[in-house]
């Protein structure tokens, strides 16, 4: 695939912002997303894996990537608003996800905070130019949500380290050329101590990635086993009492900040549930009726909701506040009000009339899929059940017992 940026790389960095940058935006992809990339209509194949690469690290060229991230390290070094403009629109497109959103949106602002200049140097650009993509090595299988029960070890030998130890329901892995790999580097009974962050090239010897295979067909989720996997002193990123606070780091991104084009994808899911209806008439009977109605409304409700959580993000972190826990309650939204949207869509769209014309046809795909991979939104980056435990303890402070 040959895409063609409509606008040199350096436009966006270094004149544009405000109307004139999501005027770019949104022009650059109207003008460069293949037809196949649609996920609003029927398309004979989807995106190979090198395609999606290719369309990704022509998004970086042309300043949608690495908006906030120093330039120094390949970013445009712009401002976390700027940023928002540019996610706003890429949600507003209906498009694929990005096959390296680890790697932009959790690896890169852990490595800005915590990594070296050296480390920054060869890791940043790499992801960037989608050279790298990567995956997070957290859950395990006795330790999901609960990260301080993890049980992978990492032990120092000679000027390197030694890992050994299981991952599960690593997103990714087996077309990834890193993991964020979080290890114990003491013993299980220091809990929240002694955990390490690493940088794991994956075809390093002693590594092997398993897929597994999923309710909706695909092999995204994966185990990866670690056998005695030898790591250079360089591969560590930061201290080694410094993996949990890091962690933390890690999940406050990806429940605040990270995706933050979640909501206005979410917007064009429900514009895009609607305007199919509006082709059949069975379906738009069924929009005349007031159940299906009050569901409607109830979820343009839960984007706007949405949107003032992520907006309010950005404000309170471009004024100098720390997010912290506040972000559960933005994750917790997102999941529940999307995986009821998505049981919605799939009952309103089962009254179709047959045969279904291209615009329903076009939309089952979607919401198909949309609905199954929903089916998981509240359970990974930390349960529901655990979204809850956190708002009472940390942003509550409601008494335990």
């Amino acid at each position: 695939m040959t895409v063609h940026p409509t606008a040199a790389v350096g436009v966006p960095t270094s004149e544009l912002s405000g109307d004139k940058l999501r005027s770019y935006v949104r022009r650059w992809l109207d003008e460069n997303l293949p037809a196949h990339f649609r996920v609003d209509r029927l398309s004979d194949r989807a995106p190979t894996l090198e395609e999606s690469k290719a369309f990704e690290a022509a998004m970086y060229e042309a300043g949608l990537t690495g908006v906030t991230w120093p330039t120094q390290f390949g970013g445009r070094g712009r401002t976390l608003r700027e940023h928002l403009i540019v996610s706003q629109e890429i949600g507003r497109t209906p498009m694929p996800e990005s096959v390296n959103s680890i790697g932009k949106e959790l690896v890169g602002p852990i490595v800005l905070g915590i990594g070296t200049p050296e480390q920054k140097a060869a890791l940043l650009p790499a992801i960037l130019e989608m050279r790298e993509v990567w995956c997070q090595g957290f859950s395990e299988p006795g330790a999901g949500s609960d990260l301080a029960g993890l049980r992978t070890r990492a032990w120092r030998e000679g000027n390197g380290w030694r890992v050994d130890g299981q991952k599960i329901w690593t997103s990714g892995a087996a077309r990834s050329q890193r993991c964020l790999l979080l290890a114990r580097t003491g013993v299980p009974e220091d809990r929240h101590r002694g955990l390490c962050l690493f940088a794991v090239p994956l075809d390093r010897a002693g590594i092997e990635v398993r897929t597994i295979r999923s309710m909706d067909g695909k092999d995204n989720f994966c185990e990866v086993f670690f056998d005695n996997v030898e790591l250079t002193e360089d591969e560590a990123l930061g201290a080694p009492d410094e993996g949990w606070s890091a962690a933390l780091r890690v999940l406050a991104i990806e429940r605040a900040t990270n995706r933050m084009h979640r909501a206005w994808r979410f917007e064009n899911e429900l514009t895009h549930l609607v305007d199919a209806a509006m082709t059949d008439p069975g379906l738009r009977a069924a929009l005349a009726d007031g159940a299906v109605a009050r569901q409607i409304g109830t979820t343009r409700v839960a984007i706007e909701v949405l949107k003032a959580h992520v907006e309010g993000a950005v404000s309170a972190i471009t004024e100098g506040e720390t997010v912290g826990a506040r972000g559960s309650l933005s994750k917790l939204h997102w999941s529940e009000a999307h995986q009821r949207f998505a049981a919605d869509a799939i009952a309103l769209l089962s009254r179709a009339v047959l045969p279904h014309g291209v615009a329903v046809r076009a939309a089952l795909e979607r919401f198909r899929s949309i609905y199954l991979q929903a089916r998981a939104e509240t359970i990974y980056a930390g349960t529901t059940e655990i979204q809850l435990g956190i708002i009472a303890d940390r942003v509550l402070r409601l008494p335990k017992g």
